[in-house]
């Protein structure tokens, strides 16, 4: 199980690191998706650091890539929520593992997606001195962003869909591990 944390750990990291390279990927991490679905799965409770190890590693070196390339530096404040977000995608897998089911895996996944963008985009509202504070100024935050930079519901839907689509996948390789090895398994109940 100690292999298969390092290597979710690296991957995890690695995909997020590379994703600062292509615009397109912005905010498609399965990050989140490992954080719910380390909740969902892993008894061992050490297992639950393998996102947030991901996440920390990944931060420092997307921070230097952006103080090179954009002079801009991530905040502390900004990186707790971000962990604090995690964290509450790790503890709703936890309290959906013991009904464990397709419906549980994807509505965690959106659940823990819509809560990651309403938290970091009220925090960057609150924060950020180029949005009004007001309620067309967080609505601007939840929707199109500033002018410079996509909409902030570009990185949404890639949130979302990197969301559902890795926790799909983890789900179902650990589902498919347990039919393996004789227990239980969603593959196996009957409809």
């Amino acid at each position: 199980m100690r292999t298969l944390a390092f290597i979710l750990i690296v991957v995890a990291a690695a995909w997020r690191v590379a994703a600062v390279h292509a615009p397109e990927l912005a905010n498609f991490s399965p990050l989140m998706a490992l954080a719910f679905c380390g909740g969902l799965y892993f008894r061992n409770r050490w297992m639950w650091l393998v996102p947030f190890a991901a996440l920390t590693l990944s931060d420092v070196f997307i921070d230097r890539i952006y103080a090179a390339e954009y002079d801009y530096h991530w905040s502390r404040g900004a990186a707790a929520i971000r962990l604090l977000c995690f964290a509450a995608g790790l503890l709703l897998g936890s309290q959906l593992s013991a009904r464990r089911s397709w419906i549980a895996l994807f509505g965690g996944a959106l659940g823990a997606s819509v809560l990651f963008f309403l938290v970091t985009n009220t925090a960057s509202w609150f924060g950020d001195a180029g949005y009004a504070h007001d309620a067309a100024g967080w609505l601007q935050a939840m929707t199109v962003g500033h002018p410079q930079f996509p909409s902030t519901l570009y990185f949404f839907r890639n949130t979302l869909a990197s969301d559902l689509l890795f926790a799909g996948v983890f789900g179902v390789a650990m589902e498919y591990a347990a039919l393996r090895e004789g227990k239980p398994s969603l593959f196996a109940r009957r409809a």
